[in-house]
């Protein structure tokens, strides 16, 4: 028998949705009575020189005045649990080849798990249910729907981790948290959206203008400055050059 020393666990849920410019809200019901979440999305402001649209992740769901009801995914997942127990108990035998070992097979397995996932989920949804790809289709991603997390190129903003861990109340149902710098714990772990419109696709999100920050700042809640320190690698603009001579940033 196997030692099961590693455990994976998920969550996941669908949820009825609508875009309000470049933000996403999520709601309780079809009727949109009530709103659970909204997630805030950037947008690709680089022009490119082959023509391509500046995206947004917003664009993937119908804007609510369009008056149909689009629907947008939630999910998170481990292969970590058992993966730092395991890992301390090799380097206490001075075994830090193994160690590394551990925390790499966990991060894997995460992706592999993560991958798993998202078929099982387009079958679910509906749309991939008939679908019929080789696994070197599956490795290139062949399959409709995109899963961005954050963090990543299209939406590179850690923060939103928090609502998404919100929505789905993830440290209570599969014992994952976040840190105060929104890492997740375990290590081994993925978290993100699942979209259904067979458009959506990856770009990165860079070159962001000091006007889309403050946007994004509004949008959020956020204070600005909380804003560009996040976003501070995708900045198009020193923030530094925004501070007055009192040596506050004008808002």
């Amino acid at each position: 028998m196997g030692k099961k020393l590693l455990a994976a666990h998920a969550l996941y849920g669908f949820y009825p949705a609508n875009s309000e410019g470049d933000d996403i809200a999520l709601y309780a019901d079809e009727h949109r009575s009530r709103e659970l979440a909204r997630f805030h999305t950037l947008r690709q402001q680089k022009e490119s020189q082959r023509g391509k649209p500046q995206y947004a992740l917003a664009d993937f769901i119908a804007p609510r005045e369009s008056a149909f009801v689009d629907f947008i995914g939630a999910f998170a997942l481990t292969a970590g649990h058992g993966a730092n127990d395991l890992a301390e108990r090799f380097e206490r035998q001075n075994d830090h080849y193994n160690a590394i070992m551990v925390k790499a097979l966990a991060d894997r397995l995460a992706e592999a798990f993560a991958e798993y996932l998202h078929k099982r989920v387009r079958a679910e949804w509906g749309y991939g249910k008939e679908e019929r790809l080789s696994h070197e289709e599956l490795l290139a991603e062949r399959y409709r729907g995109i899963r961005p997390a954050p963090g990543y190129p299209a939406c590179p903003d850690h923060t939103e981790k928090r609502i998404l861990f919100d929505l789905l109340d993830v440290e209570r149902e599969i014992g994952m948290a976040l840190t105060e710098n929104f890492a997740m714990i375990p290590a081994a772990s993925v978290c993100g959206l699942y979209f259904a419109n067979k458009e959506a696709r990856y770009f990165a999100v860079s070159a962001v203008g000091r006007d889309q920050a403050q946007s994004y700042a509004g949008r959020k809640g956020m204070p600005m400055a909380q804003v560009e320190r996040w976003l501070s690698p995708i900045l198009a603009y020193d923030p530094a050059n925004f501070v007055t001579s009192s040596g506050s940033q004008p808002s």
